[in-house]
């Protein structure tokens, strides 16, 4: 039985997809929603951005506001309140590093321009080879 359900979100339709599936496969599994804020890079710029604050931890937060709170307007669609987490640094290292707490993990595959499937795609193969749980790829 899945009980625990790990729902990484970066704010694509993909990823709202994915938490969609999640509640409607695991309708009595916690769900728990992760964004991650990414570590800086030159096509990052909201993560360059947020690593330049003095409070990174705060921008962080800031930054995750947006999609942590649609992930939890979906939940109450379905009638169930999701968990919400935020963290910082490779999205796709702290997603596998949170897994193991979990039962399964539930990934969208991609978001929609090019530069998002290269990034979002490139995410959900590493957290496929690297989980330590099931994970399941929406589409």
């Amino acid at each position: 039985m899945v009980a625990r359900v790990l729902v990484p979100m970066d704010g694509s339709e993909m990823a709202e997809t994915a938490l969609r599936y999640a509640l409607e496969i695991h309708p009595d599994a916690e769900i728990h929603v992760l964004n991650v804020v990414g570590e800086p890079s030159p096509m990052m710029g909201k993560a360059l951005k947020a690593a330049l604050e003095a409070d990174v931890e705060e921008k962080a937060r800031e930054q995750a506001s947006a999609v942590l709170e649609r992930a939890r307007e979906i939940g109450r669609e379905h009638d169930v309140d999701i968990q919400t987490e935020v963290a910082w640094g490779s999205p796709a290292k702290e997603i596998v590093a949170m897994a193991a707490e979990y039962d399964a993990v539930v990934v969208g595959s991609h978001s929609g321009s090019l530069a998002d499937r290269l990034f979002v795609g490139n995410v959900a193969r590493k957290v496929v080879r690297r989980s330590p749980v099931p994970v399941t790829v929406v589409r």
